[in-house]
C-alpha cells in the first residue's frame, strides 16, 4: 500500500515536473506531448541539474529598445528588442546576433534566464564579450520555417536584417567592405530555426549557435509531434535542417544538446551530417532552463569570436 501510494504520488508530480523540466524554450514538448516520461522522472530525480550559470552581467547592461514592424513577409505585426552591450547605444556600428525563440515564446524571451542586454554585459571564462548587438523577434509558433501566408525565414532575411543594417548593426567596421558580420542562435524551435537560416542564407550569417535543437529526422516523425510544425511533407524535405547541412561547409557552426533532451538522437545525427569543423558540444543535461542557461555563455562566445571586426 505504501510503495503503491508514493508511486501515485511521484507520477502525480508529472504535470507540474513537466512544465518544470520544460522550460521556456521547451513548451512545446509540453504543449503537444512529445515529453517522454523519462525526461520526467530525471527531473524529478536530479538528472536534470546542472550548476547554475553564472548570468551575472560584468557592467551596467546597455539600453533595449523595443518597437514592432509591419511583416509583409509574415502579414502581421512583428514585435522586436534590439539591446546594445555596455558602453554603446543606438548609431553605434556592432557586429549583430540575431536570437530566436523556442516554440510558444516571442521576442521578449527568446534568451533563457536574462534578457538581451544582460547576455551582451555577461563575462565568459572571466573575459568580457566584445562589443555586438543583439535582435529577437516574432517568428510564430511554425518552426521558423515558411507556411502558406507566413514565412518567417523571408521576414529575417528580408526584413529584420535590413532594418538592423540601416541602423548600422550587422556591418564591418568602418571602410571596411566586409558586411557579413550577422551570427544566429536559438534555442529549442529556435535552435531549429538558426540552423536553417544559416543553410538558406550563408550569404547572410557569419556564425550560428545551437542549443537543444528541435530536430526531427522525417516528416512523418515530425508531424506526429507537431502537425503544425511543417506545412508538408515537401516542406520538411525543403526545410530538413539534416538534409541541407552541407549548406553550412563555409559557416562555422556550435551545437549544443544534453544527453537526457529527447532530440538529444537526432542532433546526434544531424552532427554526423554537419561539417568536420562544426563545434559540437554533448553532455548532461535536458530540454530544460538549467542546460539552456549553462550554453548561452559559450555559444554567445563562440558567435563573438567569429563576429568580432578585425
Amino acid at each position: 500500500m505504501t510503495q503503491s501510494r508514493r508511486r501515485v504520488l511521484r507520477y502525480g508530480l508529472i504535470g507540474a515536473a513537466v512544465v518544470a523540466a520544460a522550460g521556456a524554450g521547451g513548451f512545446e514538448l509540453v504543449n503537444r506531448g512529445v515529453l517522454p516520461g523519462k525526461t520526467v522522472l530525471d527531473d524529478l530525480d536530479g538528472a536534470c541539474s546542472l550548476p547554475a550559470a553564472d548570468l551575472t552581467p560584468y557592467a551596467v547592461p546597455g539600453p533595449e529598445r523595443s518597437g514592432a514592424f509591419y511583416s509583409a513577409a509574415r502579414g502581421r505585426l512583428v514585435g522586436y528588442t534590439i539591446a546594445y552591450p555596455p558602453g554603446h547605444g543606438p548609431g553605434d556600428r556592432l557586429p549583430l546576433v540575431i536570437a530566436l525563440h523556442g516554440y510558444g515564446g516571442n521576442h521578449a524571451d527568446a534568451l533563457s534566464g536574462m534578457s538581451p542586454a544582460e547576455a551582451l554585459a555577461l563575462r565568459v571564462s572571466g573575459t568580457p564579450l566584445p562589443p555586438m548587438a543583439l535582435v529577437t523577434a516574432d517568428g510564430g509558433g511554425g518552426y521558423w520555417n515558411p507556411h502558406p501566408g507566413d514565412n518567417p525565414q523571408a521576414m529575417l532575411a528580408d526584413e529584420l536584417i535590413p532594418m538592423c543594417r540601416r541602423l548600422g548593426l550587422g556591418l564591418g567596421g568602418a571602410g571596411q567592405q566586409d558586411e557579413r558580420r550577422i551570427g544566429v542562435m536559438g534555442i529549442s524551435m529556435g535552435g531549429y530555426g538558426s540552423l536553417l537560416l544559416a543553410e538558406k542564407r550563408p550569404d547572410l550569417i557569419s556564425a550560428v549557435a545551437a542549443i537543444s535543437p528541435a530536430i526531427w529526422t522525417s516528416y512523418a516523425q515530425a508531424r506526429a509531434a507537431n502537425a503544425g510544425a511543417y506545412a508538408s511533407a515537401a516542406d520538411f524535405a525543403a526545410d530538413d535542417a539534416v538534409t541541407h547541412a552541407a549548406a553550412l561547409a563555409k559557416v562555422p557552426v556550435r551545437v549544443a544538446s544534453g544527453s537526457s533532451d529527447p532530440f538529444y538522437p537526432n542532433v546526434q545525427i544531424l552532427a554526423r551530417a554537419l561539417p568536420k569543423t562544426a563545434e559540437v558540444y554533448f553532455g548532461s543535461g535536458c530540454h530544460s532552463g538549467p542546460f539552456f542557461s549553462a550554453q548561452e555563455p559559450p555559444s554567445l562566445a563562440f558567435l563573438a569570436r567569429h563576429l568580432a571586426v578585425r
